[in-house]
């Protein structure tokens, strides 16, 4: 049985260990949406690190197997869900194929990239959800392509609300095997922040499209 609990304890220290995830309450981060951010996210760093690397493919395969199913094939988001979804599909033993952000500009156009089996139920991987914008961009064109879309997994979440609700919205269920609330909670634990940067930090979750201005 997979032990929520103790994924998301792990894969908190994992990130914080080796960098993948930032914290900088009185630096803030901004992104590309021009949000401004205390905390910094880029699970690409795990696929260096093997241990971090082996503990998330393994994670993500049973939280597959245990919330989603018998699937027949295993689907990443472009581009960084690509390396995870492979690594989850050797896993499984399953097929691998990635979705575009968009349409390929050149040769057949393809938004989906590899030997599309339509009727296949699929997984979706993700190494990050935010408002879940380009991850239910996705699921639509798996869906459109003929693809039964039992789900969405993925390393982390900043638990916003506004990703629960277009979620719901998509009628797609997602995990993930950590997420803010069990971060913040380590991290102040293990002295990477102090009890202020906390309040801090829990402040920008609530609304953090304004945070900062």
């Amino acid at each position: 049985m997979f032990n929520y609990s103790e994924a998301e304890q792990q894969v908190a220290e994992f990130l914080l260990q080796i960098k993948a995830i930032k914290l900088q309450p009185n630096n803030p981060f901004t992104w590309a949406s021009g949000w401004k951010s205390p905390i910094y996210c880029d699970n690409r760093i795990t696929l260096s690190h093997p241990t971090a690397r082996t503990y998330i493919r393994q994670q993500l395969t049973k939280l597959i197997q245990e919330k989603f199913g018998a699937v027949g094939c295993i689907a990443g988001v472009a581009t960084a869900g690509i390396p995870q979804g492979v690594l989850v599909a050797q896993e499984l033993g399953l097929p691998f194929i990635y979705v575009r952000s968009k349409p390929k500009e050149h040769g057949r156009g393809n938004m989906i990239e590899g030997d599309v089996l339509t009727g296949k139920r699929v997984v979706v991987i993700e190494d990050l959800i935010s408002t879940g914008k380009s991850s239910l961009q996705a699921v639509d064109a798996l869906r459109e392509a003929g693809y039964d879309v039992a789900g969405l997994a993925a390393i982390f979440t900043y638990e916003f609300d506004i990703a629960t609700d277009n979620f719901n919205e998509a009628k797609c269920p997602f995990v993930t095997l950590s997420n803010y609330t069990a971060l913040i909670k380590y991290a102040e634990q293990n002295q990477y922040i102090s009890s202020d940067d906390t309040a801090l930090l829990t402040k920008w979750r609530e609304n953090p499209s304004v945070w900062g201005q």
